[in-house]
This record gives structure tokens, sequence and C-alpha cells, in this order.
């Protein structure tokens, strides 16, 4: 199987932990860049991405680049590519266009323009168009311009990669699975010691440890069709062996004792329903409770949450709420290296320990810090143990 370079995109401060899965997966050249990691591998590689990749949200194969300074370029441009090769009549087709720092002002435009150079090609040779269809379309073609460049790609993932499929119930505002699982590989959880999220709403960071200690490709869970299995290169022996290998990797018995707390009954309830969905009731153990009233499994530990920062509650009771989070942490969870996920980096000053490291990330527009403490057991200062 011949190598091709291959993009892998992600959310803004995941892009090492991207890296790292594509180089675990055997890619070569793997240079990390913004919000996407680009690397060179086989069809079966892409394949493998599309399954395997926990931090990607798309899987591209780029099919040409060019520069494009204005409509007439950018149209003569993307008709040098014979679509042809890449679909037939009777397919339909969207564009996903993506533009920064360009002379063109609004994607929507770009997009359109990109699609009547399709259309006009077939037109051309067959006197037919095909349909665009902006849910589910058959073949999707992304567009990058980034100063007036355009990288022109196939996406081989379809719907985007963090819907894995097991989420039936989320709460108001779910995390991303990708970057639920971006923040347990920043944590450094080894996968094997206790993995506790106290305030757990539907339960996205329990399943997505869970998926990791058990080796569990994330893709497996997907109830759409991939963007490849529409491709006139489509191997379906290959893809086969890639999911049937990735089926023979899970771990049946638990790895590691991975345990959820919320105060709310709803959202226990809802993250029950996921974590059944996913089949690893067996693996997570979630229970109602006050996160200010647990106490930590013994020994050391990951702890990973995500607190309310919305600017619904009164700021009294979030900077009190972030002081809690302080004093159980300190209490109840020495000997754990903890990490807060939050959007309210004002009220995280309440939390009153100090932080050993502090990540920029998004959850959506919203800039947000994971800040991890660790909490030693003991005073550090006063000979205690660490």
């Amino acid at each position: 199987m011949e190598n091709f370079n291959i993009i892998a995109t992600t959310l803004s401060g995941l892009e090492e932990v991207l890296a790292q899965e594509l180089r675990d997966l055997d890619m070569e050249y793997v240079k990390v860049g913004n919000r996407a990691v680009t690397c060179s591998g086989n069809l079966r590689q892409l394949y493998e991405a599309n399954l395997w990749c926990r931090t990607a949200i798309r899987i591209l194969k780029p099919i040409r680049q060019f520069k494009a300074h204005d409509e007439k370029n950018l149209y003569e441009q993307v008709q040098k590519t014979d679509w042809t090769e890449m679909m037939d009549l009777d397919m339909t087709f969207a564009i996903d266009a993506v533009v920064s720092h360009s002379t063109f002002e609004h994607s929507l435009y770009v997009a359109q323009l990109t699609k009547d150079a399709i259309v006009d090609q077939f037109r051309a040779k067959t006197g037919e168009r095909p349909s665009v269809d902006r849910i589910r379309p058959d073949v999707r073609i992304n567009l990058h311009m980034h100063d007036n460049l355009v990288t022109l790609s196939l996406d081989s993932s379809g719907d985007s990669l963090h819907r894995r499929g097991y989420r039936l119930q989320t709460n108001v505002a779910p995390l991303n699975e990708v970057l639920a699982a971006g923040i347990i590989a920043l944590s450094g959880w080894d996968k094997k010691a206790p993995f506790v999220d106290p305030m757990c709403g539907s339960g996205t960071f329990l399943i997505e440890a869970a998926l990791m200690a058990q080796n569990i490709a994330p893709g497996l869970f997907r109830r759409d069709p991939f963007g490849f299995e529409k491709w006139k290169d489509y191997n379906e022996q290959v893809f086969e062996m890639v999911w049937n290998t990735a089926e023979a990797k899970e771990k049946r018995t638990p790895q590691a004792k991975i345990i959820g707390y919320d105060l709310d009954a709803d959202y226990i309830d809802a993250a029950l329903n996921n974590i059944e969905n996913a089949g690893l009731e067996n693996v997570i153990q979630v229970e109602q409770a006050n996160f200010f009233e647990t106490h930590a499994p013994e020994g050391q530990g990951v702890v990973v949450m995500n607190p309310p920062y919305n600017e619904r509650i009164q700021s009294d009771d979030i900077n009190l709420l972030y002081k809690n989070i302080g004093d159980t942490l300190k209490n109840n969870y020495q000997g754990y290296d903890a990490f807060v996920f939050t959007g309210n980096l004002e009220a995280a000053k309440n939390v009153g320990l100090r932080t050993s490291r502090r990540v920029p990330l998004y959850n959506g527009s919203i800039e947000c810090r994971l800040l991890k403490y660790e909490l030693y057991r003991g005073s550090k200062r006063g000979g205690g143990t660490e």
C-alpha cells in the first residue's frame, strides 16, 4: 500500500496529544500545526486513525494545494482536479470551508464557489450534475484557506469523530468527547491507578477513561458509516481487518477503578444509561453523592473534574464553590493528582491550592484552563511523605 499525506484536525491545545496518537499508529513525518497534525500513512492507517484516534475531529486526505487570489482563480484551480475520480453523478456531496487571513471574507461564499466549479465540471462532461446534501452527503470535501493558500481534502471521517455514538443522554452542557479524552491524556493518568470524577454529569470523562483503560477503539460505537466507506477506492477487506483487529484488542477484565459521583439524580441516571450503552457497566462505578462528602480510594490516583463555571451562578456562590473544591481536595484526596477544568478563571483563584500546571484549552468558544494540583500527603514542608 502506498503512503499519502494525511491531516488530522483537533481542538486547540490537544495537538501534541493527537500527534502521539498518530505516532502510536506508526504514521510517518508527524508534524504538529495549529488545531491540526499532518502525517503520512497508507489506506489501512487512514482507517485505523478514524477508529482509534481519541482526540481527532476529522481525518482528511489532501488532494490538492494551490494559491487563490481571486474568485476566478479559485474557480479555475478547483476545476483542475478531475472530480469524476472522487465521485459519481448519483452521489451527493458537501463542502466544509474554513477561511482565515485571506482576501475572501466568507467561508460560505468560498464553499459556494467551490461547489459551482465542481458542478460545472460534471455538467460540461456529462450534461448532468451531482446534488448537494449538507446533512448526510456521500462525499465531504474540506477546503482550508489560510493566507490565500488553499488545501482541498477529502474528509474520510464523514460525521465528526467526537460523536462517538455511546451518548444517549447528555446534560445541559455536556463535554465534547474529544476534549474529555484530551484532558485525560494531558493528566498523564496511567490507566491503572484509580480515576475519579466527583462531578460526573452524564459521564463523559468516566466513559472516555474506561475506553482508554480497556483499550477500546472509540470508533467502534459509531452508528453512521465513515466517510471513506463511500469513496471509490474503498477497500472493504482492509477495513474489516482493521475493525476485527480493534475488537480483538479490547481488554475484558476491568483494568482500573473508575468512579463517578454527582449530586443530581437525573445526571446519575443519564450517566448510567450512557455507560450501559457503551457496555462499560462492569468497569465504571457511579453513585449519587455530594463531592464535599466523598473520600478518594486509598493510595495514589487521579481526580478530574469540570465544575460549573457558567454565569448563571451568582458570584458569591461560585467563589464559595471553588473554595470548597479546594478544601475537599486538600483534606479528602491526599496523594492524588487533581485536575480542575474550568472557564471561570476568577472563581478558580478561590481553590486556594498551588497549581503545578496550567494548560490553556477551549470548551466551545469559552477560553478555559486545565489546572493541575498535586495533593501531597501531610505537609510538604513539615517532612510529610509525598
